[in-house]
């Protein structure tokens, strides 16, 4: 029965449950102190609940419509000219990523532009890249963009305003690089196929209360996210129940165990166990010997490169947590620069972040493939693109 149950499953199930096995033995053999996995667990617990709730929220609004409609006003802003409609693609999901959350762009911005390639009959592809892109690049602006950015809050010192004033410039050369990128690999006459598309009619919900009901729960959300009056996952939370509210009055059917990202759940804890328990036996001592203790260009770049590059091989968020620990404390730059490195860069692989991780689970649920050996290959051109231009303008500005 259980070799039965294992044949079934994803082989990134597979992976996420033998991740969290990995942590959990660590913890049971002693390799793992129990305080440091409670330290970690504290840390990840609130990431967990918003993973889980957004995604609920995701799905259901996928389900009413509500991107149907975003994805067809879009479509119709570009009147036919992709040149314009890249312009207005790239507009949304840097102003969603800088101002709320780059997961929230993962999660309810990657069913939107899924949905605008197939009401547009495009290929979904370059949509879909321009979101997990600039989901990542485009998060270095303020606190909220990037989950890296609420962890390193105490360590960073910076309000909304000042951290703004700070990183501009890396954002902003972030982002030339990253629309480059997307326009050279993905949305450039060769690889779209075509010179014009048809804009589409608008689109009509089948069912406009729970249209009208779950546009309201995201906007909602995202105004507390902008706000920040409540914890990212309270937010989600809240958000997420009353949709589902409503579908249990309106569309029962449609509520089901499969809704609930299990995937997700299981690999987030697994991972931060296993990363504590590498970093309580040395990881702390190489990271700190690799990044060094300058606060010029060179610990700068040393950082940027060691963060990101780790990243890319266990996840953005432990690393920055192991990453923090091992910069000197008077190192404002160096730790800027770590910023920016965990949040720039974790584009090679498909767990670099959470982002990331999102966004492969959105696509999988609507059936968009993106080849991952071309994933790769583009995302490491723009991960070193992107961070060696933002370092740069980091330091030119520091």
């Amino acid at each position: 029965m259980l070799s039965r149950f294992l044949s079934r499953l994803h082989v990134l199930d597979r992976i996420a449950g033998a991740v969290l096995l990995c942590g959990l033995l660590c913890l049971a053999t002693g390799l793992l102190p129990a305080a440091s996995a409670g330290e970690a667990m504290t840390r990840a617990g609130p990431l967990l609940a918003f993973l889980g709730t957004v995604i609920v929220l995701a799905e259901l609004t996928t389900e009413a419509g509500v991107f149907d409609v975003v994805a067809s006003a879009v479509a119709r802003a570009g009147r036919g000219s992709y040149p314009a409609l890249f312009l207005w693609c790239v507009g949304v999901a840097s102003l969603i990523t800088m101002t709320l959350n780059l997961d929230t762009t993962a999660v309810l911005l990657t069913p939107v532009m899924l949905a605008l390639a197939s009401r547009v009959g495009i290929a979904a592809v370059p949509l879909a890249m321009t979101t997990v892109w600039l989901a990542n690049t485009a998060s270095l602006l303020l606190p909220v963009s990037n989950l890296t950015n609420l962890l390193a809050a105490d360590r960073v010192a910076l309000s909304p305003a000042e951290m703004a004033a700070r990183m501009w410039a890396p954002q902003l050369a972030a982002l030339v690089v990253t629309m480059a990128c997307l326009w050279l690999f993905f949305w450039r006459r060769g690889r779209r196929g075509a010179e014009r598309y048809t804009p589409p009619e608008p689109y009509r919900p089948a069912d406009p209360v729970l249209f009208r009901v779950c546009a309201l729960a995201c906007a909602a959300f995202l105004l507390a996210l902008l706000l920040d009056v409540i914890p990212l996952w309270a937010a989600s939370a809240a958000a997420a129940a009353v949709v589902v509210v409503a579908f249990a009055v309106r569309q029962p059917e449609v509520l089901r165990p499969s809704l609930i990202p299990w995937r997700l759940l299981v690999l987030v804890p697994g991972m931060f166990l296993v990363v504590q328990t590498v970093d309580v036996h040395g990881l702390h001592r190489l990271l700190a010997s690799a990044m060094g203790t300058d606060n010029d260009l060179l610990g700068m770049a040393r950082a940027a490169g060691v963060g990101g590059g780790l990243s890319n091989v266990l996840n953005n968020l432990p690393v920055y947590l192991a990453g923090e620990a091992a910069v000197p404390q008077g190192n404002h730059e160096q730790l800027l620069a770590l910023l920016v490195g965990t949040n720039v860069a974790p584009l090679i692989t498909p767990w670099a972040s959470l982002a990331t991780l999102l966004w492969f689970e959105r696509c999988h649920a609507q059936g968009v493939r993106v080849s991952l050996g071309r994933f790769t290959a583009t995302g490491t051109v723009l991960a070193v693109g992107a961070l060696a231009a933002s370092v740069a303008a980091l330091a030119l500005t520091a």
